[in-house]
């Protein structure tokens, strides 16, 4: 069955001081959990043009990894400033789901143009936002939200940040772009599974419901 789980995406990062301070930061300034969530977009948007550059600009791959860390340095921070700084607002989980489906796309879909596989990046973005409604769905029928992988959020931006890494050595000392399109696969492949695996947990769920 799946689990009653929190609401909220379980994060180590969340308890980490370093987290907690820049969230204290953010505190002291008008700044929004809102206006957080659309700093992410930003992150992503321009993730994403530099990831379509790269293979032309090898550098472009390192600042794009920065860039998709970024995009989760907001996603972490939006949840802080609105739940333990008091900052919610009614608004508040729209802003928190909408802007990562839009960021998730944007990136993916980067990733597809850097691979010169764009076909890949599009399924990769609708597999990301499947894994999501998945998720959603789940939770609409009282199971819980469920996050589990292989290859939800944090797992996904974690291989596109390692590829994107990888691929700046690899375009500048060999010219291939294996590593990207590799890591581009395995983020489609995975979420494959996380869709599967996911919905198996929301059917066990409904028959346990139904006893």
């Amino acid at each position: 069955m799946v689990q009653q789980s929190q609401q909220r995406r379980p994060l180590a990062s969340r308890n980490t001081g370093w987290a907690n301070r820049l969230a204290r930061l953010l505190l002291a300034t008008p700044i929004t959990p809102n206006m957080i969530s659309l700093f992410g977009i930003g992150f992503a948007a321009i993730g994403a043009a530099l990831l379509a550059f790269a293979p032309m600009t090898p550098w472009l791959f390192l600042v794009a990894a920065v860039m998709v860390q970024l995009r989760l340095l907001c996603n972490l921070l939006d949840g802080m400033v609105a739940v333990e700084g008091g900052r919610h607002s009614p608004t508040g989980a729209l802003y928190n789901e909408a802007p990562d489906r839009v960021e998730d796309c944007l990136l993916l879909i980067g990733c597809g143009y850097a691979a010169l596989l764009p076909e890949l990046g599009y399924l990769a973005a609708i597999g990301a936002v499947a894994t999501a409604y998945v998720r959603a769905f789940g939770a609409s029928l009282g199971l819980g939200q469920d996050y589990r992988g292989p290859m939800a959020k944090p797992h996904r931006m974690a291989v596109l940040t390692a590829g994107a890494v990888l691929a700046f050595f690899e375009v500048s000392f060999n010219g291939t772009l294996y590593t990207i399109q590799i890591a581009l696969a395995a983020i489609l492949f995975g979420t494959a599974i996380t869709c599967v695996r996911r919905l198996s947990a929301i059917a066990s769920g409904l028959r346990e419901q139904g006893q």
